[in-house]
């Protein structure tokens, strides 16, 4: 996906991105807040120089911010963000209840958070189901394999 960016600075790069990012929005919203901008722009630098130095230890959390992840931390990673994902999906239905309960204008964020995290998971679903790996058992030979007699 990303093979033209070196490993190393996939994760920093992201993170430079997604701060300056949020810094310009500041910027550009103006008004009395546009000095925000300037401590988010501080903090993404501090933040993006922290991930490269330490992307460049040899420690598990070095090896998950240098894009060289073995398969336990890739797990880990994976159950992280399925946690995340299901957290979301439990306080947007909970936010959207209590807007419906108490008939508020208030609920369609809660709503637009519970369809995208929906979406996400049938998304997720169809794009990692068993047939993108491979036939189950032997369904690619048309018949059903004999399975041997189970002895006691």
């Amino acid at each position: 996906m990303m093979t033209f960016i070196p490993p190393r600075l996939r994760k920093p790069g992201i993170y430079a991105l997604a701060g300056l990012l949020f810094s310009a929005a500041w910027l550009v919203q103006g008004g009395r807040l546009w000095w925000v901008a300037i401590p988010a722009l501080i903090g993404t630098v501090a933040g993006t120089v922290r991930l490269y130095l330490v992307g460049g230890t040899d420690t598990d959390e070095g090896d998950r911010i240098g894009s060289r992840a073995d398969e336990r931390q890739q797990l880990v990673s994976l159950r992280s963000r399925a946690l995340a994902c299901n957290l979301t999906a439990i306080t947007s239905f909970i936010g959207l209840t209590a807007a419906i309960a108490v008939k508020g204008t208030w609920g369609w964020p809660f709503l637009v958070t519970l369809l995208i995290t929906g979406y996400g998971y049938l998304f997720g679903l169809g794009s990692y189901s068993i047939a993108e790996e491979g036939t189950p058992d032997d369904a690619d030979i048309g018949r059903q394999a004999r399975r041997p007699p189970v002895s006691s």
